[in-house]
């Protein structure tokens, strides 16, 4: 089967790839779309340090093809979207409802994944690799989602939608009237932007270089575009009460402090390099200000995919509007070229 695969060098998509059957509580999955995730690019250029040779992709979409012993909640045929959450289910951290911090999802890549030339054993990533025609996942990370949706735009929210409208709504916790600033408008930040949108934020400042994503953003939920931070007090002369980095620029967490209100948070999902530092002023953060990590938005993927998929189907979250191209897997390359250009808010593979 087809699969695009990092050997530590170079990207390639190949023909020669198998994948194990499902063992207890895994799920087989004919993968039909997968986004492509700023994440893919950022383990090809070793901003996140992973093991090669891999089978990327992490946000992925597709049909259940079998199932192993002890799963009851998908059937084959079912349609689903993957997360990249392999966690237990059974840790202290899941049993409060936080599986993103469950220690037993990180960092134990498994390999699931063989090459029929050589016999040689690829590593998944994230749990997930979607960038390949079928994968093995754990039973939790395969959500029930309505036959109905298009598997090209569910694809999108086992990452960007999970990571963005979560960090709103499960994270910052935006209520209704608040303000908000989203530094970057690519993926992720659109999914910011409509999550505060849903959440109800009253003033909603996009920030981003490029002007042509003003209309997008504003299609998302934004209520005022500026090409610079330098010009949101402009807007919100005393601040705002949530600055979402979305960026991944060290120097970014220091503007998005200082562009805070009092008793205002800075929610960082910019990923940036695994030793970068950043600083700010702690005098500030005596003013009940907080800076906030945020994991895979604080996200429970079973309860949030589920509700995600419903606000799709009422037309308040917008997922097709997220597919700006899609790409046949062996435009790999193409895919990837644009996404760092910025030429797309998500491009998304299929096969």
């Amino acid at each position: 089967m087809r699969g695009v695969v990092f050997d530590g060098k170079q990207v390639q998509v190949v023909d020669d790839l198998e994948v194990r059957d499902p063992g207890p509580g895994e799920v087989l999955v004919a993968v039909a779309a997968a986004g492509l995730c700023h994440s893919d690019l950022s383990v090809i250029d070793g901003t996140i340090p992973f093991p090669p040779p891999v089978v990327l992709g992490h946000e992925g979409a597709g049909v259940v093809e079998a199932v192993g012993p002890g799963v009851v909640h998908v059937a084959p045929g079912d349609h689903v979207a993957l997360s990249t959450l392999a966690n237990c289910g059974a840790c202290a951290d899941c049993d409060r409802g936080r599986p993103t911090m469950c220690r037993k999802a990180i960092g134990m890549p498994g390999q699931p994944f063989s090459r029929t030339s050589t016999g040689q054993p690829l590593f998944q990533f994230a749990s997930n690799s979607s960038f390949a025609e079928r994968t093995v996942v754990k039973a939790v990370q395969a959500v029930k989602i309505p036959q109905d949706i298009p598997l090209t735009s569910a694809a999108l929210m086992g990452c960007g939608v999970l990571t963005g409208v979560g960090a709103v709504l499960n994270r910052a916790k935006v209520d209704r009237g608040d303000t908000v600033v989203v530094i970057g408008t690519g993926g992720i930040g659109l999914n910011v932007l409509q999550g505060a949108r849903i959440a109800g934020a009253l003033t909603i400042v996009a920030v981003d270089t490029n002007p042509e994503k003003e209309a997008v953003a504003r299609q998302f939920g934004a209520t005022h575009f500026l090409a610079s931070t330098d010009g949101v007090r402009g807007v919100l002369p005393t601040g705002a009460d949530h600055v979402f980095e979305c960026v991944g620029r060290t120097g970014l967490v220091r503007t998005a402090i200082d562009l805070l209100d009092r008793h205002g948070q800075a929610v960082l999902l910019g990923m940036t390099a695994p030793k970068a530092e950043a600083s700010f002023l702690p005098a500030a953060m005596f003013l009940d200000k907080s800076i906030l990590g945020c994991r895979y938005g604080s996200s429970r993927p079973q309860k949030d995919i589920a509700l995600y998929a419903e606000l799709y189907r009422s037309g308040a979250l917008l997922l097709d509007e997220l597919v700006t191209r899609t790409y046949p897997v062996e435009d790999f390359a193409r895919a990837a070229e644009d996404a760092e250009r910025g030429k797309v808010a998500r491009g998304v593979l299929t096969f």
